[in-house]
């Protein structure tokens, strides 16, 4: 922050905070407005046995809605995967590439294309949520096609709902929208699980320096990823100047900033994904041969873990390799006459590119997978599960780099308030000096 400024200096700022907290109010009551026609203590009473599941993947990033079955039941779980396939697909597909090449017309007909498939995407998923509802007994009231219909109708309304909300506070608020929603359904589930670590204390089933062991790790969790999440790796570039002499070419110089975690948090969540689907399906059967298969793909142990880092480390080297072009970016800078000093343009540069990346890429799998994988072994160890949902993996690396990005944003609007004051303030200088001078010459 600087020193001085407030938001009655910056109104735009002010304005997209109110239109920020306007519109998570509306989600979060939104999250309490439920289906008639379901036994809702029943439901939340069966979530509990199945967090490994699907549902419980739903349940996390629509902040709890499906424990109420709300109308945001399905949350914007339908706009994030449509999303993901479309930017998956759109370097294989050559219509979509194409779309992406053309500006700011093609943004809009890739951004029509996500809409009917998150429209198309929330119809099924609704329709099959329903009928695992009415195939669990005594769950559904009054279980028939009225009930289906109704159900469908609303969740996908719902999600279409939240799909628009998100865009209002893309353009009106701050940061992105779709990423502010999830994040404000991990942050609404804080209390609970913080509440319920106090709980366990309460009833002498963790001692107190667990409690004090399990608060300093989950400090020491976020400023680790904080940390690396705002570490860069800085490629210098040169722009060589028409003088050609070495001062000038060092006044040209410039960098290409590499994230150390360029893929975001998506190998985490397809990772979970992944392996959300088998425990679904085994939740559905009752065998002791089902009941072993579940022990091991529960979360904490040490078989579903090693699969967990193993299916990150994959989707992290593949992300990278379907989203970053080596020869591309090589090609840029030729376009560009720019260069990397030691590498000559082309297919040098474009090998330079593909080996760094690589590197980068090697980091970033083992970063994600321990981030992802050691709270969870330690809070399933420290019999804290419900923590995992919040403080680890996914829900945490979304969380904070939705927070980074908020915080970016507003420090870019007070530097720009504050460099439009100092302009201001040197217009009025100026004026008062001429007229300082002015008089002067009149006398």
């Amino acid at each position: 922050m600087i020193p001085g400024l407030s938001l009655k200096r910056l109104p735009e700022l002010k304005s997209r905070l109110w239109y920020t907290l306007l519109f998570l109010a509306v989600y979060r009551l939104g999250i309490f407005v439920s289906v008639p026609g379901l036994d809702l203590a029943l439901l939340r009473e069966q979530l509990s046995s199945m967090s490994d599941s699907v549902f419980g993947i739903i349940n996390l990033f629509s902040g709890g809605a499906l424990e109420n079955f709300s109308m945001f039941t399905l949350g914007i779980a339908p706009y994030i995967s449509v999303s993901i396939i479309i930017q998956l697909l759109t370097p294989i597909v050559p219509y979509l590439d194409s779309l992406r090449k053309e500006g700011e017309m093609g943004r809009k007909q890739l951004t029509a294309l996500t809409r009917r498939g998150t429209i198309l995407l929330a119809l099924i998923q609704s329709y099959f949520v329903t009928i695992g509802l009415e195939r669990s007994s005594g769950l559904v009231l009054d279980p028939g096609w009225q009930f289906r219909i109704a159900s469908i109708l609303t969740l996908t309304g719902g999600t279409a709902f939240l799909m628009w909300l998100g865009e209002q506070i893309t353009d009106r608020g701050l940061g992105n929208g779709i990423s502010v929603i999830i994040f404000a359904g991990i942050i609404a589930r804080i209390p609970a699980s913080i509440a319920s670590v106090f709980e366990l204390y309460r009833q002498h089933e963790i001692s107190g320096f667990t409690v004090i062991f399990i608060f300093v790790f989950i400090v020491v969790s976020i400023w680790a990823i904080v940390f690396f999440e705002t570490t860069v790796r800085k490629i210098p570039v040169y722009y060589p100047s028409k003088k050609g002499s070495i001062e000038s070419l060092a006044q040209q110089q410039h960098f290409i900033p590499i994230k150390f975690n360029p893929t975001g948090v998506l190998p985490p969540i397809f990772a979970y994904a992944l392996l959300a689907v088998p425990s679904t399906v085994l939740s559905f059967g009752q065998s002791e041969m089902l009941d072993t298969l579940r022990a091991y793909l529960t979360r904490g142990l040490p078989v579903y873990e090693v699969i967990l880092a193993a299916l990150i480390i994959a989707f992290t080297y593949f992300y990278v390799t379907l989203v970053f072009n080596p020869e591309e970016m090589s090609e840029n800078l030729r376009k560009s006459g720019a260069f990397i000093p030691g590498y000559r343009p082309g297919s040098e540069t474009a090998k330079f590119f593909e080996d760094t990346l690589y590197r980068i890429c090697l980091w970033a799998s083992l970063y994600l997978a321990t981030i992802c994988v050691i709270p969870e072994t330690i809070f399933g160890y420290l019999n804290v599960r419900p923590l995992a949902f919040v403080f680890g993996g996914t829900a945490i690396l979304i969380a904070i780099s939705v927070a980074l990005d908020i915080i970016n944003q507003i420090q870019a609007m007070i530097v720009s308030g504050s460099y439009e004051d100092f302009l201001k303030s040197s217009q009025e200088r100026l004026k008062s000096l001429k007229k300082q001078l002015y008089r002067r010459n009149l006398t």
